[in-house]
């Protein structure tokens, strides 16, 4: 590892991370979203050159980005890329789990963000599902449906410690995965 001195302080220079983030195969299918992107922090400025970098063999010149400042804590103007500048506008109207990106070649790509501080399994479901050409989900409804996954994947961890710790308990029904769906009486099933 590399040490410089930066005004009187020693800094160690940190390999770069690996850039992760999942795309769409190219089809014909279009869907709500074109990939998903997992940055390691909220920091746009030291976040988005690598990201930029990695997409630009796919989609071109990357000119612009578009994020909710709701989960920036520090949107910049401008930030420095390779051989160029992309431009970051925020609009609070944006899906504030979503990023969009615009470039010469492809023209608008939206990917979903997945928080820095999400556990791996959980960002490698997000980062699949994101990907799926022709889905119809967007980025707050990807994120929702993983926050329930993971509710439901943690309660059913606490049954089995409760099993193994407690002597043993019933595992509590699982409940119906679609929110605000109507049960239907078949005929002949109705109850009187």
């Amino acid at each position: 590892m590399t040490t410089t001195v930066e005004r009187g302080v020693a800094r160690a220079l940190v390999p770069p991370h690996r850039t992760r983030f999942s795309l769409t195969p190219k089809t014909t299918l279009v869907g709500q979203l074109d990939g998903a992107w997992w940055p390691y922090s909220r920091d746009l400025s030291t976040e988005l050159p690598s990201l930029v970098e990695a997409l630009e063999g796919r989609l071109g010149r990357i000119t612009r980005a578009m994020v909710n400042p709701n989960r920036w804590p520090v949107v910049p103007h401008k930030v420095s890329v390779t051989g160029h500048t992309v431009h970051v506008g925020w609009f609070t109207e944006l899906d504030p789990d979503k990023m969009i990106l615009l470039s010469y070649t492809v023209g608008r790509f939206d990917l979903l963000v997945i928080p820095p501080g999400t556990e791996p399994a959980a960002a490698a479901r997000l980062l699949t599902a994101a990907a799926v050409p022709g889905s119809v989900l967007t980025a707050g409804v990807l994120m929702s449906d993983e926050a329930a996954t993971g509710r439901r994947m943690r309660d059913a961890r606490s049954s089995e410690d409760t099993w193994e710790n407690d002597g043993g308990s019933a595992l509590p029904p699982l409940r119906h995965p679609v929110v605000g769906a109507r049960m239907i009486p078949l005929p002949g099933n109705a109850r009187r």
